[in-house]
């Protein structure tokens, strides 16, 4: 039986390997081991209630990073590659949308900015309307709306649901 990839009565092609996925490989080793490390180096004095402790999740997520390279080197090794991107709706022959870019950036250093003076609530609503318009979306007035939604929702999510709280800013008193 064939596979969808050879021809009757044509040899296959000879697979190469993909050097450049080792680095993928390495980024994992590296952050897994450094869990390791670090988790070991943790002491039990601040959580002497819970019965896993502090050290268990970056043991736990380290192994399995440490894991997910092996296996995946393994893979490489033995010729496996990812699958072509069939689905993108690119021109490729287009340049680069270096102003969107740039707005996008502008709008993030903004939000870095303002957050302490304004607070989250305003500046989580101008982050999400500012980047919506930038992106495309011509309806100012639904960006500013949903923006709004979004940035007191996420406010009082953090603050109530879980005792984080976020700058409110000039809001302060009011939220």
């Amino acid at each position: 039986m064939t596979s969808q990839l050879e021809t009757p009565g044509v040899e296959p092609e000879h697979k190469r390997t993909d050097k450049a996925q080792f680095v993928v490989c390495a980024v994992l080793a590296i952050v897994g081991t450094f869990l390791i490390v670090d988790a070991a180096q943790l002491t039990n004095s601040f959580a002497k209630v819970d019965p896993v402790g502090p050290r268990f999740f970056p043991f736990v997520i380290g192994a399995g990073l440490l894991i997910c390279a092996i296996v995946f080197a393994i893979a490489i090794m033995r010729g496996s590659v990812g699958a072509a991107e069939e689905g993108e709706d690119i021109d490729l022959s287009e340049p680069s949308d270096w102003r969107t870019v740039g707005l996008l950036v502008a709008i993030f250093v903004a939000t870095i900015l303002l957050i302490n003076p304004l607070g989250w609530a305003i500046t989580g609503t101008f982050l999400f309307a500012a980047a919506a318009t930038v992106l495309g979306n011509k309806h100012w007035v639904r960006n500013i709306a949903i923006g709004a939604v979004m940035a007191f929702g996420s406010f009082y999510i953090f603050y109530v649901g879980l005792g984080i709280p976020l700058p409110a800013g000039i809001l302060d008193g009011i939220l």
